[in-house]
Order: structure tokens, then sequence, then C-alpha cells
């Protein structure tokens, strides 16, 4: 029997769909970082995880986005061949018109992240639009949709490689984890591709991070085939590298790996690894012919019951920003964890390629800008809606920034910076030879940070849209020490401590 799918009902279920997972974490995302909170050791990581589940918590009650970056949108659509649509609208065309819809929500609008002409002018197409879909046909009457959300910060850990025959998909994950740093704000989940051909490794390790978390179980069950002892053998050994929560090194870094296999060449083995971040957002759905999907919102009782009261024992430290010198800043060692009032000014990729462009040609800075005993926040907001100040503003991936770090330090008076994983040792350096600081924030938790900035306006580069430079009024922004005056590193050094202490606790993950 032929099913008819209207045009309408399926860019409706885009919209809704995206929508929906703008603010509601799947459940079992939920009880896994709830498991991952209650086994934690390490004070700083445990307080992370708690940042997290708690801005999740705030983005169910107040259908805001769970991070500041709403991702790019991939759509996995299977159509029964059984299925006639409605219209001349094409798949590429509805799910691009319901991403359209969804990003331009009046009451949740989400940041547009998607840039045409990448060799070129790189200029915003303004409604995260063109999407990435994959079409496949199959038996039935029904039309499957997965679709999913995905930031950038997680997406450029993305490795590939064509393996030989013989080569250890375990030996190469585990190379390749630690380099992957704490830009994806784990703890999350790996996805892993095997066989195929290169553009197929991706697209299984893509359409993997969409499967429920389900390690426990398997630990409790047993493997029953190589892609189920892949799984567990990774998880216990990537756990034990003792990378932990935003890299700041602890008991654990994923909360499960997924594996998809295809039939290879003999000669070939081609493996692609892609994490998902602390926003794991994605969500499946079915059209029947019956109308729009029905999108459920899960029950409060869903979420954990986490405080933030803080560790007793911390080094927690008041900040004024607006007073602070460079002696105040010495005092401040790797760990610290800081609150931070008083003023900022934010700056991402653009901003700074445009400062610096300015410095090297001998312009001045646009009116306004003055970043001498300044610190900048690494930052792209999504836009404020009602009486919000700004809407979610959780910190971006800074090692982006580290080829600027020199200049802002040397040439502007800037006396350090905020964001989120770790620094590369140029920068290091950097901040080490102008005793400077680079202070994290908690990747993964953009609305309860966003909570803390009190008054924001536009200073500069209007037209970047969420990369301008931005002038906020902190009270209370809470911050960790990530690299000291003296080039102490929390993201270098924390692993190491941690990937100790877990061998001599034998701690067993399988």
């Amino acid at each position: 029997m032929t099913t008819l799918i209207k045009t309408k009902d399926f860019i409706d279920s885009v919209c809704d769909a995206i929508q929906y997972i703008s603010y509601y974490h799947p459940k079992d995302f939920l009880n896994a970082m709830k498991h991952a909170y209650d086994i934690e050791q390490n004070p700083s990581a445990k307080n992370a995880i708690a940042q997290i589940l708690v801005n999740s918590k705030m983005c169910a009650i107040g259908h805001r986005p769970l991070c500041q970056d709403t991702g790019a949108v991939t759509c996995f659509v299977k159509i029964g061949m059984d299925v006639r649509f409605e219209g001349d609208m094409t798949i590429q065309e509805m799910v691009d018109e319901g991403t359209r819809r969804a990003y331009a929500f009046e009451t949740n609008p989400l940041r547009k992240s998607i840039l045409t002409d990448p060799l070129g002018k790189r200029i915003n197409t303004k409604d995260n639009t063109p999407t990435v879909v994959h079409i496949e046909m199959v038996h039935g009457n029904k039309v499957e949709v997965a679709i999913a959300s995905k930031g950038g910060g997680s997406e450029n850990k993305t490795h590939m490689r064509m393996l030989n025959p013989s080569d250890s998909v375990v030996d190469y994950v585990l190379s390749q984890i630690p380099h992957m740093g704490a830009g994806w704000c784990p703890p999350g989940i790996i996805g892993i591709g095997v066989g195929g051909t290169p553009e197929k490794s991706a697209i299984l390790a893509k359409e993997a991070l969409n499967d429920p978390i389900d390690i426990q179980e398997l630990i409790a069950r047993g493997p029953k085939n190589a892609e189920e002892e892949l799984r567990l053998e990774l998880y216990d050994k990537i756990n034990k590298l003792g990378i932990g929560a935003q890299g700041l090194g602890g008991i654990t870094t994923v909360l499960d790996v997924k594996v998809k296999t295809y039939p290879c060449h003999a000669v070939s083995k081609a493996t692609t690894i892609i994490p998902n971040c602390a926003a794991t957002r994605h969500i499946d759905f079915e059209l029947d012919g019956t109308g729009p999907a029905q999108f459920v919102p899960p029950s409060l009782d869903d979420y954990p019951d986490i405080k933030l009261d803080g560790d007793p024992t911390a080094n927690v430290k008041r900040v004024n920003l607006d007073t602070i010198t460079k002696e105040e800043i010495a005092t401040w060692k790797m760990g610290d964890t800081l609150l931070l009032s008083g003023t900022i000014l934010t700056g991402r990729d653009a901003a700074h390629k445009r400062v610096c462009d300015l410095i090297a040609e001998g312009k001045p800075l646009p009116d306004g800008v003055d970043f001498s005993k300044k610190f900048i926040y690494y930052v792209g907001p999504v836009p404020a809606v009602g009486d919000e100040v700004v809407g979610p503003a959780g910190p971006t991936t800074s090692t982006r920034m580290d080829k600027f770090v020199e200049t802002m330090l040397s040439k502007t008076g800037l006396y350090g910076m905020i964001g989120k994983s770790e620094r590369g040792l140029e920068a290091i350096e950097s901040i080490k030879k102008h005793k400077a600081a680079y202070l994290m924030a908690t990747g993964g938790a953009a609305y309860l940070v966003s909570k803390a900035i009190k008054s924001a306006k536009v200073l500069a580069f209007e037209d970047l849209g969420m990369e301008a430079i931005r002038e906020y009024k902190v009270v209370d922004m809470p911050v960790t020490v990530a690299v000291d005056s003296e080039g102490n590193s929390i993201h270098h050094i924390g692993p190491k401590i941690w990937s100790d202490k877990i061998k001599e606790i034998d701690f067993k993950y399988i």
C-alpha cells in the first residue's frame, strides 16, 4: 500500500525535532552523565559534570539551547519504496526549510553558524542552511528520520585514516584520543566507522552517534560479536587515559563507544573517529502519512537532582576584573576556582583576525575597543529573547585562537583569556612570558554561564553577528585557572595525574 507524505508534515516534523533537541537531552545521556557524576573522584571534573547536568535541567525548563553552538544539522532519511511525497520539493529542500524555520523560532532562536563560500569570503547564510542530508531507499511504506545538530567543537576533532588490514583499530583510536584534547567537551560519546570507503566510514561513524547509550548493559551481558568486543575494549582503555571531564583529569572521558562496520576492499580498512560532545542533540522519528511526528516532552523527574554547592575545601577566589593587577594574577594557581565579576570583552576567530590584521597594518582598533588590563572571552552567544541580557553563552574551543595569543598579549595590553579546552605549547609560552592567565569555563553549560552576564553591548564588527566584539558585565562567573602565569597547564598535568591514580585504585570499567 502506497503512503502519501505531505510536504507540510515533513517540514513541520524537522522543525519541531530541531527545536526539541536544542533544549532536551536524551534520557540515556542523562543517565550516563549521572553515572559519571556518581563515580567521579576528581572534584574539578565532578563539578564540571554537575554544571552540565544543572544546565541541562535549566534548558529543559526554560526551553533554551543546551549550548551556544546550536550546531550544523545532519539528517539521515530512510524512504520506504512504497512512499510517495506530495508536491515537488526534494528531501534536501524540505529538510532545509524545516531547519530554516527551527533556527528562526521566535521564542527560541538558535545560533546560525553555517557559512557559504568556505574558501573565499565565508559569509553566514543567516538561516543555518544548507543541511547535510543522507538518503537511503528501504523496503516498506514509511519514512524514518534520524536528525542531529552537532557543534563544531566536537566535529573538528574528527580523525580518519586508511588503515592496513593488519593494523589495530584499538591502537589507532588510542593514539588519536589524546590529540583530541578537550575541545569536544568530554565526557561524551565516540562514534567509530570501520570499512567501506573513506566517505562511507565517516558516515558510519556519524550515524553511530545516534544509537542509544547502552554500554553498561553490554558490560553486564558481555559481547556477542567483534564490534561489541571493540566497544568494550575501547571504553575501558580510553577511560583509563585519565583525560576526564573537560580534560581536567578524571575517571570518565567517554560515556560510550559506538561502532558501525561495512564490508570493505581486501587491502583497506577505512577508519573514522567522530566524538559527540556534552550537548548531545539527536532524535529519531517516523512518518506514516497520518500527520507530523509528535515529540513528547520528558518528565523533569528524568533529570538528576544535582546541586552546585561546590567543594568546601576548594580554593575559591572572588575576582574584581575592573581592578585586577598582574600581581593578583600571579597569585592564581593552576586548578584554582575563580568567581569573576566586572568587565570582559568577547572575541572569536574572525574578530581576532581583524584585530591582528589592524595591528599588523599599524592601524588603530575600532572606537571603544580597549583590551588593556582586560580578559577576552571566546564566545559566540545565542540571540537573546524576552528579558534576557544574552542567550546561552558558553565558551568556544580556545586552541583556534592560539596563533593570535602573542599579538594580543604583546600589542593590546590584554591580561588573559577565557575559553574551553587546552592551549598549545606556543600559546602557553606566550602566557608565561607575559605573566598572563588562561581561564576555563565549562563547555556544555552555556545557559548556566549566561546567567552570570548582567549586561551586554556590541563594541565592534557588528557585521560578524555572533562573532562581533562585545562588552559583558559579569557577576560571579565561575571559571577554573587552566594555565597560570608560570605556564602550568591543568590540561597537560591533570590527565597524567589521573591516569596514574586510576591505575593505583585499580578502577574497573569492565
